[in-house]
């Protein structure tokens, strides 16, 4: 028998709440409005693509960073959309997933023992992929009543710290970051002379009129940042994990040099499906997309208002922090636990995106479901909220 299963690196690992919630979810047959499934359907174009490309044989290894047609349409979408010019040749970067391009950025980019600042609330996958890269992971927590950038935070835990993590749209939080907060953070960046690895995935649900800035284009940090998204929420097929990396060539060549040991490439077809799905959409698309979420935002918290579970109405993304101080339980995951067994709809618990006690009070929602799943949590929410409350 082995003295140590585990390595060192990995030792602080459990299971996250997400994925436990979603297997006690199929457990006991509830709703999951936890996990960012994203079980909407996919555009058509996708799922054409994927036919043709098979027939035309895309079934072997690629370049490692991406088949040509994928990355020139994600340079050309890159360019109208975020006003951000790369050369996809040598700045691009295609990943198996938004997750795989991290990985593989921390990897390539910081040494172990390094310093790398997140934004808190935060996403788990973040602090635990940069764990296991052994960098050490700061918290730079957000203004608890709104989740608005502490620049005063920001600026003390900056000296001395290799690198930063920007994700807006936010997961949890649902904040986007406004042009002054990006400022503010790029000019720190520069300061000290922090790389900015940014999580743009969810950079097209947007609501309310909030727009969606990479740091990348802001003066100065073009050369500093690596920016990072992905199409497994934007057409809805999470289990295709095609993300992508944009960088400086610099940045970008280490990065490839990653991708290549840990996955080779992403699937061939899937890359061919999604780079003629980029080029065949219009704007219309990506503005209707942005229309019928924020609807699914504005029914959902409207829900969530009326069952006492009050929402933080989140800018963009698809997922609601509401609070859960009603149930009057000591802790988030008990809170989650009790909407799961009473309610049949499942969370995740606040204390999963907070290093500290900030998170008992919250837990999370993900609205991007389709509208039957929406409608089956409704009608269970609503039910247990009249069984709570005669119960009084």
């Amino acid at each position: 028998m082995l003295e140590r299963i585990r390595s060192e690196r990995v030792a602080h690992l459990v299971q996250s709440d997400i994925r436990a919630m979603t297997q006690r979810c199929v457990e006991v047959n509830g709703v999951n409005m936890g996990q960012g499934i994203c079980d909407t359907p996919p555009p058509g174009e996708v799922i054409q693509g994927v036919t043709l490309a098979l027939e035309k044989g895309a079934n072997r290894y690629t370049r490692y960073d991406g088949v040509k047609r994928l990355r020139h349409a994600l340079s050309e979408r890159l360019a109208r959309d975020n006003t951000l010019n790369v050369d996809p040749e040598t700045e691009v970067v295609v990943t198996v997933g938004s997750t795989g391009a991290f990985a593989a950025t921390v990897t390539a980019l910081c040494n172990p023992g390094d310093r790398i600042l997140l934004f808190e609330p935060y996403y788990g996958y973040h602090l635990n992929t940069a764990r296991v890269a052994g960098l050490e992971v700061d918290m730079v927590p957000l203004n608890p009543a709104d989740f608005t950038l502490d620049e005063q935070a920001l600026e003390a835990k900056a000296k001395g710290a290799r690198a930063i993590v920007v994700n807006t749209p936010g997961n949890p939080s649902g904040r986007v970051f406004t042009r002054d907060e990006l400022t503010a953070i790029a000019q720190i960046c520069q300061r000290h002379d922090l790389l900015c690895i940014t999580d743009e995935i969810y950079e097209y649900f947007l609501y309310d009129d909030h727009a969606h800035i990479s740091m990348a284009t802001l003066p100065g940090m073009k050369d500093r940042t690596v920016t990072i998204s992905g199409y497994s929420k934007t057409f809805s097929i999470t289990g295709w994990r095609i993300g992508f990396v944009a960088a400086p060539r610099e940045l970008a060549e280490p990065i490839g040099l990653v991708n290549d040991m840990y996955y080779v490439c992403a699937p061939s077809p899937l890359q061919y499906a999604v780079a003629d799905t980029i080029q065949a959409l219009d704007p219309d698309f990506y503005q209707s997309l942005a229309r019928e979420y924020q609807a699914k935002r504005d029914r959902f918290c409207q829900l969530l208002d009326q069952v006492g579970l009050t929402p933080r109405v989140p800018e963009g993304a698809y997922y609601v922090l509401a609070d859960i101080s009603r149930l009057g339980c000591e802790t988030s995951h008990q809170a989650a636990m009790t909407l799961l067994e009473e309610a049949g709809v499942a969370t995740v618990p606040g204390s999963a995106f907070f290093s500290g006690p900030d998170g008992e009070h919250w837990t999370r929602f993900c609205f991007g479901r389709t509208d039957k799943t929406l409608e089956a949590a409704e009608r269970q929410l609503l039910e247990w909220a009249e069984r709570s409350n005669n119960a009084r």
